[in-house]
């Protein structure tokens, strides 16, 4: 087996999705954000999405990364084409960290809050397996899922309170 350094590697921006065929290491970094893997361990194939909000108020003519729904919606279209099932592939949910805990006002303290339910709502109603998640508290994480195993790295730096 190739070690890690000879596969791709994509990095997500917010509001990027990414489906992997090949083995590929697929890498994001999450404040407020969501990222959620989908990984089909038969197959050896998977996806992970950074969105940042729930949902858009005026839906647009082409589905974007940007917000839970829709990032949900592309994962299932990719699990269809790749005529496989959603509860076929294990699930891993990251983010929702507050970032601006000594800063609160309404919107700000609301949005990691609204990210997370979308998320798990979400995988709720297409059926999928959440087999880990790490979500909530303060601060940020660096996300790296590996296609080839299904493994998902993170490093969480939360927020210290003074």
């Amino acid at each position: 087996m190739k070690t890690s350094l000879a596969y791709p590697r994509v990095y997500l921006s917010p509001g990027d999705f990414h489906f992997a065929t090949e083995p590929t290491r697929i890498s994001t970094v999450l404040g407020s954000c969501i990222a959620v893997t989908l990984w089909h361990p038969q197959r050896r194939i998977g996806a992970m999405c950074h969105f940042m909000l729930p949902n858009r108020r005026i839906r647009g003519n082409r589905l974007s990364g940007k917000y839970a729904d829709e990032a949900f919606e592309m994962f299932m279209l990719e699990v269809e084409s790749h005529r496989t099932l959603p509860g076929d592939y294990e699930v891993k949910l990251f983010g929702g960290g507050e970032m601006f805990p000594r800063h609160k006002t309404a919107l700000v303290s609301a949005v990691p809050d609204m990210n997370i339910e979308a998320a798990l709502q979400l995988a709720e109603q297409y059926h999928l397996n959440v087999t880990a998640q790490d979500i909530g508290r303060t601060g940020h994480r660096n996300i790296v899922f590996d296609t080839w195993n299904g493994d998902v790295w993170v490093k969480h730096k939360p927020l210290h309170q003074c």
